[in-house]
């Protein structure tokens, strides 16, 4: 691939596990999809004649199998479920839930405020009733509370209608990402590292439930994205093929 019309744009392509492309050009970065030519960009900016200029959106097409399918991130604060989220709405054109964000809508108050005035329990019951309220609109990306996978009900609606992406990390990386973040009301009950390492006891075990599990790193969301839509096309290809198998045996 050349670009010899524009002597600042420098083309590098590298090839990852997942079979995606980067190409760095000047100021802004599009990847491609290796796997069936599909592309998406992660709304980045490019500088001509001195502006900032938006290139147009190009979405990735899923596999079949993922056509209707709501995608579910899973994990612990500080995994990255909203920031990646995000990226995969940008990447896929599905709209982007955050359900901490819907229950304060819902509730017309911070998620603090709730645990502060009613409690954690009245904060899950009213964080289960809006998942499955999401549950019944059209498929999105959905970016979950770390405790919502715990609730069986609520697992069980992620089972039917979605596809679970557990966003694992480790100790350090959930610690170094929440230690300043004064609005998580577990972590302000007492030392927050403690607390993070009691959560993963009790959790983890039930994350590793989900359809895939996703080892998130210390890098930047683009990248983090770019390898988790690698990981869920391949996931989607594998579900449409073995379906198609079983059509067919």
């Amino acid at each position: 691939m050349t670009c010899s019309s524009d002597p600042v744009c420098t083309p590098a392509w590298t090839l990852s596990e997942t079979l995606l492309f980067t190409w760095n050009c000047g100021f802004f970065s599009t990847s491609f999809g290796g796997a069936a030519g599909k592309v998406f960009f992660y709304g980045r900016w490019r500088t001509e004649h001195g502006k900032q200029t938006r290139m147009s959106e190009k979405k990735i097409s899923l596999p079949p199998s993922l056509a209707d399918q709501f995608i579910v991130l899973i994990g612990l604060m500080g995994a990255g479920k909203s920031h990646l989220g995000r990226q995969l709405a940008t990447a896929t054109g599905l709209p982007f839930k955050d359900t901490d964000n819907e229950v304060e809508k819902a509730a017309g108050c911070s998620i603090e405020e709730i645990f502060d005035r009613y409690g954690e329990a009245d904060f899950r019951a009213g964080e289960k009733r809006v998942i499955a309220r999401l549950f019944q609109d059209k498929p999105s990306i959905i970016a979950t509370g770390g405790g919502s996978f715990i609730n069986d009900e609520t697992r069980r609606i992620i089972n039917d209608k979605g596809v679970s992406i557990w966003l694992r990390a480790d100790l350090d990386l959930l610690y170094r990402r929440t230690q300043n973040r004064l609005h998580r009301p577990l972590l302000n009950q007492g030392n927050g590292r403690e607390i993070l390492a009691q959560l993963m006891k009790e959790r983890y075990p039930i994350y590793a439930h989900a359809d895939i599990i996703f080892d998130v790193r210390d890098e930047s969301a683009p990248e983090s994205a770019e390898r988790l839509i690698g990981v869920l096309i391949n996931f989607g290809e594998q579900s449409t093929a073995a379906s198609l198998a079983h059509d067919t045996a």
